[in-house]
């Protein structure tokens, strides 16, 4: 009975590094992995990361490649993914809205989540004018330089939003804004608007327009629209934002409404 304390505490141990793992094998995308580096990257032996990878790689959430010593994520990542959006209540609510506003707007539109500091799209309609390379599901990006990500941060001033921006902020684009006064300023703008604005800080040559969905609180979704800024001007911009305003209100009506309060990881 004296050991089952600590038998708990590295079972805890060993979980979290496993989360740890299959998180860093995700955040490569098409990079595989040496031993070395996943060591390395988790302060870790590198015998206990070798037993874990193997035990992973046998139950299919590991992949190896043909030599035995390159690692990325494997099939049951993509399996567990598939089963969060197929049974995500507010996704399942949205798409039909989304596909309809593409339809309409013939633009590419977007539902995200917030995931600590990052943007995840839960689903993507593509405009049939082009097409964005990387508007992919599943895609991250950070909240701080995305439309969407812009209209849940600005939610978030009164409480804070720390956990959800990093002290350094990156540019994606010559645009980004980099400064943290700047951002601060720009949602204080996005809250009094009720719309967030992308000038092509994510991607350049596009402009994205986000709105936050209010189902939940504090609101964890959002959806925006990406349009190419040669295509804007002040009527089509009109145009779009209202349309999404009518989408946002059609969603949120239908939506389920979680008040709980919980500002938590999503774990996606």
């Amino acid at each position: 009975m004296d050991g089952e304390p600590e038998r708990g505490v590295r079972g805890v141990k060993s979980a979290a590094r496993t989360v740890d793992l299959l998180e860093l094998l995700a955040s490569r995308q098409n990079r595989p992995a040496r031993l070395r580096e996943l060591s390395d990257a988790l302060d870790a032996p590198r015998s206990s990361v070798y037993a874990l990878i193997r035990t992973l790689v046998e139950r299919g959430w590991v992949r190896a490649d043909a030599t035995g010593t390159q690692y990325s994520i494997g099939i049951r990542a993509l399996l567990a993914g598939t089963t969060y959006l197929d049974t995500d209540p507010y996704l399942r609510i949205a798409q039909p809205h989304i596909a309809d506003l593409s339809a309409e707007l013939n633009e590419t539109i977007h539902f995200g989540r917030l995931d600590r500091g990052d943007i995840v799209y839960l689903a993507t309609k593509e405009s049939t004018r082009y097409v964005r390379p990387f508007s992919r599901v599943g895609r991250r990006l950070p909240a701080f330089s995305t439309a969407m990500g812009k209209s849940l941060l600005a939610e978030r001033l009164e409480s804070g939003i720390g956990p959800h921006v990093p002290q350094e902020l990156t540019p994606l684009t010559p645009k980004t804004i980099v400064d943290h006064d700047v951002l601060l300023a720009d949602l204080r703008r996005t809250r009094e608007r009720g719309y967030a604005i992308d000038d092509e800080e994510n991607s350049a040559g596009v402009r994205c327009f986000g709105f936050v969905l209010r189902y939940a609180s504090p609101a964890i979704d959002a959806i925006s629209c990406s349009i190419p800024v040669h295509s804007l001007d002040e009527r089509r911009t009109g145009e779009i934002l209202d349309a999404m305003r009518r989408t946002r209100l059609a969603i949120e009506q239908m939506a389920p409404v979680d008040l709980s309060g919980a500002d938590l990881p999503t774990g996606i």
